[in-house]
């Protein structure tokens, strides 16, 4: 998509900027939201990495919140224009999570932070130090699970649960990042490429699991997506 003149990319008001969901009318810094975009055919596109020229609409980092604004039909009212929207748009910014995610999770392999394998695993779990991240595919048995598990408690005790445990990805999506033929099981050691997969791991889990927000009543419906909520608004 070119940037036309006068147009610039989502984050307009710098990373501290807060903006205004469309669904619940809550303002939230942009890490706990969603970015929209009007396509050049005009379809309504997710811009999750929130870089796309043109005025963006945001809705919270929810299925849910998604779901309620294609419902309600706020992105039509808050883009003040008409702009397809796919009834399946909270699907599609799933996948388009998941898919970011794993792409992220693929650079820390290439960086060599990834082991595979039960027995890779294992030893990572149950070494001197925790790795930044422990990967279990959704389609694994899950005695493999629960013995790494054992194996981790063991050797640190509580502080094993605090590993964080991804368990959203099918073993055919982990094979397919890692350039690997089958991955059940997986450990990302700590380093740059591990805080960037788990960020967008989170916010995956974020958009599948978090309730809807409850809405801010007093906001005005009209009031421009792109820019800082509050009196210092442009």
């Amino acid at each position: 998509m070119a940037m036309g003149r006068g147009e610039k990319a989502g984050a307009d008001d710098g990373p501290a900027s807060e903006r205004r969901c469309v669904a619940t009318r809550l303002a939230l810094p942009p890490e706990d939201l969603i970015r929209f975009v009007a396509g050049p055919e005009g379809r309504l596109v997710p811009d999750i990495r929130r870089k796309l020229p043109g005025r963006g609409v945001w809705t919270a980092l929810s299925r849910l919140a998604v779901e309620k604004a294609v419902a309600t039909k706020a992105f039509a009212r808050s883009l003040k224009a008409p702009v397809a929207v796919p009834a399946d748009l909270a699907d599609e910014v799933d996948a388009l999570l998941a898919r970011d995610a794993l792409q992220s999770l693929s650079m820390a392999n290439k960086a060599g932070l990834v082991v595979t394998g039960f027995g890779k695993v294992e030893a990572v779990l149950t070494g001197p130090r925790p790795p930044a991240a422990w990967i279990e595919a959704t389609d694994g048995a899950e005695d493999g699970r629960r013995k790494l598990m054992q194996a981790a408690l063991r050797r640190h005790g509580a502080a094993a649960h605090a590993i964080p445990l991804a368990e959203c990805f099918a073993g055919g999506d982990l094979a397919l990042a890692l350039g690997r033929e089958l991955v059940i099981h997986a450990a990302i050691k700590d380093g740059a490429a591990a805080g960037a997969f788990l960020d967008r791991w989170r916010r995956l889990v974020h958009f599948r699991t978090r309730p809807l927000p409850e809405a801010d009543l007093t906001a005005s419906a009209s009031e421009p997506q792109d820019v800082k909520a509050g009196p210092t608004s442009e």
